[in-house]
C-alpha cells in the first residue's frame, strides 16, 4: 500500500481495516482536518459513503442505519466543535445499544493546549457513553505503529458490536500535509508491503466473540417457576438492534403457547407485528377466548392494547422479560404493584429496569433462554393451552377479553366519521400502523407519538419494522435517524413525527436528496409541546403555555419547499387516501395534519376511562374482578 506522504497513508490503513473487518458504511461531514479519513473512505469501493453537511445530522443518519442493520456505521468529522456535536447520538447510541464507530480527527499533540485555533480536548470526550476510546498514534511508516493502527481499527470494530452493542470512539490526530500530496521521502517505497497487512486474510486481528446462555440445571428452574405459576407473563420490551434480528418471534409464541402465557409486546419490540401474529388487532381466534390456542400455525399470544386495560386485569405471579423498559408507563406501574417474580432477561447483565422490582437478573441472550425453555419442555404434543396443573385456567382468557373490548371501542370511537369535526392524533397513528406496506420500515417520533403507537397500534401480521430513539428518549435528530434507518433497505420508508422534532432537525431533510432517501413523512402538527398536558403543569398558565408548550406558529410548507419535498396538507377524513397515494409514489411526501394538542389530550383519557370502565364491568359480570 502506497501514498505520498504520511496522513495519506495512516487514513487509506484505517479505513483498509475497517472495511476487511466487514464495515460497510460511512457518513461523512466536512473539515480540513479530517481530509485523510474522507479521502480515503471516498476511495474505497466496499463502504457505501454518505455525505452529510450538518454533524448532529450526520450523527443521527449513521445511528439510524446501525439500528436498522444492528450492524456499525462509522462517523468521521473534523476536529473542535464538530466533534461535540456528535455526542446526542453517542449517547442515544449508548442507552439503545446502537453499534457506531465515531472517528474524530485531530490536531497533533504538540498544538494542544497551546491556544491553536480550533484545538480543544478531545481525548475521552464522549465519557462513559462509549464501550470503548483509544488515542491513535501519530502517522509514521513504522511497522510496529502499523500494526498497532490495524490492531486498534480492528479492535474498534468488533467492540462496537461487544457486549452490550454500542458506540466507540477514535481520535485520530494528523499533521500537514493532509491532502494526499506527494512529500519526498515521508513515505518509503520499500514500506508498501508493510502497510497492507503482511498479507493476512481479512482483518488484521479476528475477533471471534461468545453468547452469553444459562446452563440446563438454569433453565429448568427458571422453566419450574412459569409452569408453576398461576399466571405466567412474558413481557417484550423494545429490543436492542442486534435482537431484533436475532431473537425468532415463533420461538417466543411458541413458549408463550405451550406456558399459556400472554405475551404483551411493546411496539418496538419486533414482536407486535409479524407473520407470527395469527390474529388482526387481538380478536381472539374465537367469540370466547378458547380455542386451542393456534390456527394455521399462528399464535394468539401477542397482545398490544394492554396500556389501557391492563390495571384492571388480576396481576402476574411469575413474569419473564426481555428488552429495555416497556414504553407503556400503567404497564411499569402494573408490574411494579405486582407480588409476583420477575425474570429480567438481558446479555450484559445491566440493570434497566426503573422500578427495582425485577426479582431475577438472567444474564444471557434472550434467544439462548428460549431456546432453552422450549428444549427443557421437550416434545410433548398436545393442547397448547394446557395449565400445567395451574389453578387459573381462565387467564389468557381475560387478556382475551380485555384486548376484544378495546379495539371494539377504539373501531368506533377512531372511525373516520366520528373524527370528521375533531382530528384526533391517535386515530393516525392507528392508519399509519394498519396501512403501512408489506414490508415496511416505520420510525416513530418521540413524547406523544411512540406513546399513542403503543396505544392504538394493533397487532398486525404483516413484516414491519417500526423503530424510536428509546434509549435517551430526545426529540433531536428524529428525521435523520429515520432517513438512515430508510438508507439501510429497499423496504419503503415511514416517519411518524411530531412538529417540534421535526423542526429540530430541519437539516436532517437535506439527506433526502443528497443520501437519496425517500420516504413518507406524517407530520402531526398541534403547535408545540403537546405532551406537556400530561403533566401537572398544565395548572398553571403562566407559564405553562409559554414556556412548556411553546407554541411556535411555524408553517411548514415553507420548510418543504426549501428541500424539495412534496407538501400536501390533509384532515382526518382524506388522511387515509393520501398516506396511500404517498405510500405509492416515487420521491418525499410530507403530509401535514393539524390537532389541538389539549383537545387531543382530553380525547385520550375520555377513551381510556371508557375502555377500563367496560373491562372492568366484563370482569365483574364474570365474577373475576379481583387481584
Amino acid at each position: 500500500m502506497s501514498a505520498p506522504n504520511r496522513a495519506t497513508l495512516w487514513g487509506r490503513i484505517l479505513v483498509d481495516e475497517l472495511a476487511a473487518g466487514g464495515l460497510e458504511a460511512v457518513c461523512l461531514a466536512p473539515g480540513s482536518r479530517s481530509t485523510p479519513l474522507t479521502v480515503a473512505f471516498a476511495e474505497h469501493p466496499e463502504i457505501d459513503v454518505y455525505s452529510h453537511l450538518d454533524e448532529r445530522s450526520a450523527a443521527y443518519f449513521a445511528l439510524g442505519r446501525a439500528r436498522r442493520t444492528g450492524e456499525p456505521t462509522a462517523l468521521v468529522c473534523t476536529s473542535g466543535t464538530a466533534a461535540a456535536n456528535f455526542h446526542p447520538a453517542v449517547m442515544e447510541a449508548d442507552q439503545a445499544r446502537v453499534p457506531l464507530l465515531v472517528l474524530t480527527a485531530d490536531r497533533p499533540s504538540e498544538l494542544r493546549d497551546s491556544g491553536a485555533n480550533q484545538t480543544v480536548d478531545q481525548v475521552k470526550l464522549y465519557g462513559d457513553a462509549v464501550r470503548w476510546d483509544a488515542e491513535l498514534p501519530d502517522p509514521e511508516p513504522d511497522e510496529r505503529k502499523v500494526r498497532s493502527l490495524r490492531t486498534t481499527a480492528a479492535r474498534a470494530l468488533s467492540e462496537t458490536t461487544g457486549v452490550p452493542p454500542g458506540p466507540v470512539h477514535l481520535n485520530c490526530p494528523f499533521r500537514k500535509p493532509l491532502e494526499p500530496l506527494e512529500v519526498p521521502g515521508d513515505v518509503p517505497d520499500s514500506f508498501a508491503e508493510t502497510a497492507s497487512g503482511r498479507g493476512r486474510d481479512g482483518p488484521f486481528v479476528e475477533t471471534t466473540g461468545g453468547t452469553q446462555t444459562l446452563a440446563a440445571d438454569d433453565h429448568r428452574r427458571l422453566l419450574g417457576a412459569l409452569e408453576a405459576a398461576d399466571r405466567p407473563l412474558i413481557v417484550a420490551g423494545p429490543a436492542d438492534p442486534t435482537t431484533l434480528g436475532d431473537l425468532e418471534p415463533a420461538a417466543v409464541t411458541d413458549l408463550a403457547d405451550r406456558l399459556g402465557a400472554p405475551v404483551l409486546a411493546d411496539p418496538l419490540s419486533g414482536l407486535r407485528f409479524g407473520p407470527h401474529v395469527g390474529r388482526e388487532g387481538g380478536a381472539a381466534i374465537d367469540s370466547e377466548g378458547g380455542g386451542d390456542g393456534m390456527r394455521n400455525g399462528k399464535s394468539r399470544s401477542i397482545y398490544g392494547g394492554y396500556d389501557t386495560y391492563i390495571e384492571e386485569l388480576p396481576t402476574p405471579d411469575v413474569v419473564l422479560r426481555f428488552g429495555a423498559s416497556p414504553t407503556s408507563k400503567p404497564l411499569r406501574h402494573w408490574l411494579r404493584d405486582a407480588d409476583a417474580r420477575q425474570f429480567l432477561v438481558d446479555p450484559a447483565g445491566a440493570w434497566r429496569e426503573a422500578t427495582f422490582t425485577a426479582t431475577d437478573l438472567l444474564a444471557a441472550e434472550p434467544r439462548t433462554v428460549i431456546d432453552g425453555l422450549l428444549e427443557a419442555l421437550g416434545d410433548a404434543d398436545g393442547d397448547p393451552d394446557t395449565d400445567h396443573g395451574r389453578p387459573d385456567a381462565g387467564w389468557r382468557a381475560r387478556f382475551d377479553a380485555a384486548e376484544r373490548r378495546q379495539w371494539e371501542i377504539y373501531d368506533e370511537a377512531l372511525s373516520a366519521d366520528s373524527l370528521e369535526s375533531e382530528p384526533f392524533e391517535g386515530a393516525i397513528l392507528a392508519s399509519v400502523l394498519s396501512n403501512a406496506p408489506d414490508p415496511a420500515t416505520v420510525f416513530v417520533s418521540n413524547s406523544m407519538p411512540i406513546r399513542d403507537t403503543d396505544r392504538f397500534a394493533r397487532p398486525r401480521a404483516a413484516d414491519l419494522t417500526v423503530l424510536a430513539n428509546r434509549g435517551a428518549s430526545g426529540i433531536d435528530g428524529i428525521a435523520s435517524t429515520a432517513l438512515g434507518a430508510g438508507s439501510a433497505t429497499d423496504e419503503p420508508l415511514v416517519l411518524a413525527t411530531g412538529d417540534l422534532s421535526l423542526y429540530h432537525d430541519s437539516n436532517g431533510l437535506l439527506a433526502v436528496d443528497r443520501c437519496d432517501v425517500d420516504a413518507t413523512i406524517v407530520l402531526l402538527d398541534n403547535d408545540g409541546g403537546g405532551i406537556f398536558h400530561k403533566l401537572p403543569i398544565e395548572e398553571f398558565d403562566p407559564p405553562f403555555t409559554d414556556q412548556f408548550k411553546t407554541p411556535h406558529g411555524l408553517e411548514f410548507e415553507d420548510l418543504a419547499g426549501v428541500y424539495d419535498i412534496e407538501f400536501e396538507r390533509v384532515t382526518h377524513a382524506n388522511f387515509a387516501a393520501a398516506y396511500r397515494r404517498s405510500l405509492e409514489a416515487a420521491g418525499t411526501q410530507l403530509l401535514a395534519v393539524e390537532f389541538d394538542s389539549e383537545a387531543n389530550h382530553r380525547r385520550r383519557d375520555a377513551l381510556a376511562a371508557r375502555v377500563r370502565t367496560a373491562v372492568a364491568s366484563d370482569l365483574e359480570t364474570a365474577g373475576d374482578g379481583s387481584n
